[in-house]
């Protein structure tokens, strides 16, 4: 590549470099890239393609974290870019689960031939979360246990006492010595008939013990018998393909009500034991829990969801938080406390972010949770609908996501605004 001084003689020689070094005009406005092989994801709106791919980029040594948040408002390509993204990755042997506050990815599931698992109040879809079907031994005691810990702080808004755990604890030993996959039901049961052995245990009754796990009994039965009956109440359904390549839940059913969050975390609690067993496999996944908000709202929700983002090396998967703005992470609590903690802990556990345009309002707080740099908060309120800002690992890429020619049948929502 060849420059001329504009105010030199004509004269005088043009100068020639090479593409490598001619970054030094501009000296520390450019990324390089990471240089690692992914999907392509668009344009980098400063040379070239721009490709992504969490787990070659951890095989690299360039992330210690295959994990990803997305940000972006209404209408500015944020799930476009999801939803065509998962569909680049099954080209490349990954398998995608998807749990779908709204349900948006359908289409997803139906470009490979696969139906949506629509959960709802009376349906005739059932998927016990207590069967962690990818789990053994001691560890997966641990996590039903700590799963209906979550599930029960939750539902009841506040932390289990030590009583109330220590029946809980109990009860799930009974059942599951008599029942190798336990489902809520088996588990209501012994929560209000327990064992002599049990109550010997901790010099008690078993009257006394039926007293102390009364409350949690009642609450779970609300899964069972109450407005949430048809959904967690029995084994699950044999339909299911365990081994599919797309797994979308669609909880739209309930989407706006209260109890989202218990329905996200049954749901995504059953999801892990399925991605689990497929790691088992050496398949490489990727789970994608959008309308993330929901979950992290909720203290004993938050807390099941850390320890899954921070299980993603040894599960071999990547996590996908898709989120509005950056102010959702602050709005799920006050100033210190631990909503906002593990929202920020799972931001912290996440090496990949990309951030679309954020309202005006958002650009203070997006500078500093997500540590940007003058130019990139200058950036950041002035990025056009499908342009992102890419911060992987320590390298930063202005990115326009591109969408194939057989891929607009998976994003299109606004038919419904066309209709009209």
């Amino acid at each position: 590549m060849k420059f001329r001084d504009a105010s030199a003689p004509l004269s005088v020689a043009a100068h020639e470099t090479t593409t490598r070094h001619v970054g030094a005009l501009y000296p520390l406005l450019h990324d390089t890239g990471h240089g690692t092989p992914g999907v392509v994801i668009g344009l980098d709106l400063l040379g070239g393609c721009f490709s992504y791919d969490p787990f070659e980029l951890y095989a690299a040594g360039i992330l210690s974290s295959p994990n990803v948040v997305v940000f972006g408002q209404i209408g500015r390509g944020k799930s476009s870019f999801v939803k065509t993204y998962l569909h680049r990755q099954l080209a490349f042997g990954r398998s995608t689960f998807v749990v779908d506050p709204k349900g948006e990815y359908g289409s997803l599931a139906r470009s490979i031939g696969c139906e949506p698992l629509s959960l709802r109040p009376g349906g005739s879809l059932r998927l016990n979360p207590l069967d962690l079907v990818g789990s053994s031994g001691d560890d997966i005691d641990a996590q039903r246990l700590q799963l209906l810990e979550s599930l029960l702080g939750s539902s009841l808004t506040r932390d289990l006492v030590p009583r109330e755990r220590t029946v809980l604890e109990f009860a799930l030993a009974s059942v599951t010595q008599r029942i190798q996959v336990p489902t809520l039901p088996h588990l209501i049961e012994a929560l209000f008939s327990p064992e002599e052995k049990s109550a010997k245990q901790v010099n008690s009754t078993r009257h006394e013990l039926a007293e102390d796990g009364r409350d949690i009994a009642l609450e779970l039965r609300r899964l069972v018998h109450g407005d949430l009956k048809g959904m967690f109440d029995a084994e699950t359904s044999s339909s299911i393909d365990l081994n599919g390549r797309v797994i979308v839940l669609d909880l739209s059913a309930l989407y706006g009500s209260e109890a989202l969050g218990l329905l996200m975390v049954c749901a995504t609690s059953w999801l892990h034991g399925v991605i689990q067993r497929q790691a088992l496999r050496h398949r490489r996944v990727i789970l994608v829990v959008d309308e993330a908000w929901a979950i992290l709202k909720d203290v004993a929700v938050a807390r099941w969801l850390q320890s899954s983002w921070k299980l993603a090396r040894a599960w071999g998967i990547s996590n996908m938080a898709v989120l509005h703005r950056v102010s959702d992470l602050q709005a799920v609590g006050g100033e210190g406390s631990e909503q906002r903690s593990l929202a920020e802990g799972i931001l912290l556990d996440s090496e990949t972010r990309v951030i679309y345009a954020q309202p005006a309002g958002e650009i203070d707080s997006a500078a500093e949770l997500l540590s940007l740099t003058k130019p990139e908060v200058e950036l950041l309120g002035r990025l056009q609908r499908g342009t992102a800002l890419w911060k992987v690992g320590n390298h930063s890429s202005l990115v326009h996501h591109i969408v194939g020619p057989g891929e607009y049948s998976l994003i299109d929502t606004d038919e419904a605004m066309r209709s009209l």
